[in-house]
């Protein structure tokens, strides 16, 4: 066992609007990928902040997360495991002329079964389960999470 071994913190957002959920289409080595808005948990920054950052960087609309939906441990590739923190939240304005991050394609509104059909799609094996948990009614508070003081500016958990 490698006693370095981590996992890299990401966080990711459920977003549902008229039964279709957001997701964004990536070009990655294995091809055109479908995932939710997510990304990595950057230095000094909190869980909150950085799920809003990602929603923005990979959509160009501002989020708002409102509840926690899980956390989420899944295999990455070789020996890399993703901890996911996943939030459902509100979209707030869209940005149409804001550059979106490298390798993102651009958004797409699927219902649950499109979404299915895309199995081959999915870039984390846990895409489905966590819209799976969001259409089961799962929803934590947010205030289970909390931030130390000294990082994020003393902003504590936003």
């Amino acid at each position: 066992m490698n006693a370095r071994w981590k996992p890299n913190v990401t966080v990711a957002a459920v977003v549902e609007r008229d039964g279709r959920f957001l997701f964004v289409e990536e070009r990655k080595p294995a091809g055109l990928l479908i995932n939710q808005p997510a990304g990595h948990l950057e230095r000094g920054e909190s869980i909150l902040a950085a799920v809003r950052r990602e929603v923005l960087e990979e959509t160009g609309y501002a989020f708002e997360p409102q509840h926690l939906l899980g956390i989420y441990l899944a295999p990455g590739p070789e020996d890399i495991a993703y901890l996911r923190f996943t939030f459902a939240g509100a979209l707030g304005a869209h940005d149409p002329t804001r550059p979106l991050d490298e390798g993102i394609v651009g958004t797409l509104w699927l219902t649950p079964q499109e979404m299915r059909a895309q199995r081959a799609r999915h870039r984390s094996p846990i895409l489905e389960q966590c819209v799976d948990d969001y259409l089961r009614g799962v929803r934590y508070d947010l205030a289970i999470l909390q931030t130390h003081p000294a990082l994020a500016g003393g902003q504590g958990n936003t």
